[in-house]
């Protein structure tokens, strides 16, 4: 049986490959890139691939690998990427995730709002990885509920 990896979801530029780098335990030189990124725990889903719908069927077919799945919000950048009800298609549970939460706080709400659009359940999780804000507290859930 493969291992189960948590699947990091989001729009270019949004702090995904940060991010997995903070769940991964690593430091790895941030790089664009095509293709799927296995990581000890994770699997970094390229932003062309949420950005193009007809790609879908790729981060589907790719969740058979997944445990949870981070979908990704920029409270930096006010724009919706996803379609209503993406997150109905993963049968592994979906955490909602605001990405640079230090920046732009009056974004808040339009994440928030389309994070519930899309379908992720709340709790949401605000974090900024540069500030170490809430990184601990998603860490703790995921490979908490991991190790169960």
């Amino acid at each position: 049986m493969r291992k189960k990896r948590i699947m990091v979801i989001g729009p270019t530029n949004c702090g995904k490959s940060t991010l997995v780098n903070a769940l991964n335990d690593e430091m790895r030189p941030i790089r664009k890139t095509q293709n799927l990124i296995y990581g000890k725990h994770t699997i970094d889903v390229p932003g062309s691939y949420i950005e193009n719908t007809w790609m879908y069927k790729y981060v589907i077919s790719a969740m058979q690998d997944a445990s949870h799945v981070l979908i990704l919000v920029d409270q930096s950048k006010a724009g919706a990427v996803y379609s209503p009800g993406f997150a109905k298609v993963f049968r592994c549970p979906v955490i909602g995730v605001i990405t640079k939460v230090d920046v732009r706080p009056e974004n808040e709400g339009f994440c928030i709002k389309q994070l519930q659009s899309i379908g992720a359940a709340d709790p949401y999780f605000k974090i900024s990885v540069q500030e170490a804000i809430g990184i601990h507290a998603l860490k703790e859930c995921l490979f908490e509920k991991k190790d169960r």
